[in-house]
């Protein structure tokens, strides 16, 4: 059953003001007062800790470590997740390039099938099942095989892959928390990683990012937005980076108007104009939480501040994002949209791979015409400012936000909530996790507060007055 939600146009300014600017001190104005929990006490509406810029995973620039080459031969890479859809389409690049990678680990959720095709045709190592139910059908599956992998069960096997001792890049396109462990074991073992799993830095980037630092390994965004700002930023200067331009396609919605929002469907949600994409990722397209998201990763990835981060909607999606440098010139990085392309530069950095016009079609901007943009509308995208709020908030708010987010999803697409939903049950959630909020999180406490906001958004109900009760 839904929320009782009124139009865009009537829901109240979100619970986080978004009018302050990166200060010392986080002002929130509103009729609450937010109390972080390693902090002192609040003081009226003004929070008594600083406001944290966080550590960049490449301070604003790309330095090619050629003394880090420690392999011969086709490039070691293990793959956590190979068979959703950044697993899959990282093999198809492996299948194409055989003479540049080599596969010697994989891990999967669940499809066995499609995960015993990829052993056969890959011959990995070492094999990882998270559902632990399904081995033995792996290894039915694989009994004809000559030369058997190792096959470990569970999380602790998915960790296994991560840290895998002959790989030297691991592709992190596992969804949600579930991506953690296995990213801070492949850190911890000194490997770089391709990083596809977003609760990596917008959950755990307080723990994460210390511990890159501590490593010495690399960060390398594989979605196409954060892939271009990487690419714009090779060979800046340290401090060159001024502004970053997040584009954004504005999802299946982005010529509809507003009052025609409450009567959206999942079949509608899921007609994305230019990507072909999953569920959760077409709906966050949608919504603009994608972008949301996106602009905390990219605070994380690039040590921006908030107010240095802007998103302009882009329907071609043909620019993947832009930088301004600090005497104004933009740079942007353009192509199809395609998301081999910033998968392959993960793994391929610092080097540039030839591409067959066959399979990778070479973008032609005669034939394409013209390039527009336009401002995103905060009525019909409520998400942006969720989305600032928490990154300012940091600590586990964002982790909170992305858990949440995740949740309400789900609940729209299985119609338990309305499309309109999804905004105030995050809103919600995040509300709820003020007098919590931890700033500098252990992986733990991550965690934690990941399984606490998708309980609690689950847990939202209508009441008479439309507020919040425990299921």
């Amino acid at each position: 059953m839904a929320l009782n939600l009124p139009s865009p146009a009537e829901v109240k300014s979100v619970f986080f003001s978004d009018s302050f600017k990166s200060t010392r001190h986080a002002k929130f104005p509103g009729g609450f007062a937010l109390k972080r929990k390693d902090c002192g006490t609040t003081v009226g509406r003004q929070v008594s800790c600083s406001v944290q810029t966080p550590p960049p995973a490449w301070p604003g620039r790309a330095v090619p470590e050629t003394s880090r080459k420690t392999w011969e031969g086709p490039k070691p890479i293990s793959i956590v997740g190979s068979t959703g859809s950044i697993g899959t389409q990282t093999l198809d690049i492996v299948a194409e390039n055989p003479d540049k990678f080599r596969v010697v680990a994989l891990a999967a959720g669940s499809n066995i099938k499609l995960l015993a095709d990829q052993v056969k045709t890959f011959k990995p190592q070492l094999v990882a099942v998270r559902n632990e139910s399904l081995i033995d059908e792996l290894k039915e599956a694989l009994a004809d095989v000559e030369h058997k992998p190792e096959i470990i069960p569970g999380e602790q096997g998915v960790i296994e892959v991560a840290r895998h001792p002959d790989a030297v890049t691991v592709v992190t396109g596992i969804v949600g928390c579930a991506g953690l462990k296995p990213t801070v074991a492949a850190i911890e073992a000194g490997k770089d990683i391709a990083l596809a799993n977003k609760e990596t830095l917008i959950a755990g980037g307080p723990f994460v990012l210390p511990l890159a630092q501590k490593h010495n390994i690399k960060i390398l965004p594989a979605d196409s937005e954060h892939s271009a700002i990487f690419q714009c930023i090779q060979g800046l200067p340290e401090g060159a980076l001024r502004r970053i331009i997040l584009t954004a396609s504005g999802g299946s919605f982005r010529d509809w108007p507003v009052e025609k929002l409450k009567d959206v469907k999942v079949a509608d949600a899921l007609k994305h104009p230019n990507w072909n994409m999953g569920k959760k990722i077409t709906v966050d397209s949608a919504t603009l939480f994608n972008k949301g998201l996106e602009v905390i990763e990219a605070h994380y990835l690039f040590g921006a501040e908030y107010d240095d981060i802007e998103i302009v909607i882009h329907p071609q999606s043909i620019i993947h994002s832009m930088i301004e440098t600090q005497d104004s010139s933009v740079l942007a990085q353009l192509g199809w949209p395609d998301m081999r392309l910033p998968i392959l530069y993960t793994m391929s950095w610092p080097d540039r791979i030839y591409c067959s016009e066959v399979t990778w079609p070479r973008l032609d901007l005669c034939k394409l015409g013209s390039l527009t943009f336009k401002v995103p509308d905060n009525v019909k995208y409520p998400s942006m400012n969720l989305a600032y709020a928490a990154g300012r908030a940091g600590g586990t708010m964002t982790g909170v936000l992305s858990a949440a987010n995740e949740k309400a999803v789900e609940m729209f697409i299985d119609e338990k909530i309305s499309y309109l939903d999804i905004f105030k049950v995050v809103e919600l959630t995040c509300e709820q996790h003020q007098n919590e909020l931890v700033t500098s999180p252990s992986l733990e406490e991550i965690i934690h507060y990941d399984l606490w906001a998708r309980k609690y958004a689950a847990s939202l109900q209508i009441s008479s007055k439309k507020a919040p009760i425990p299921a």
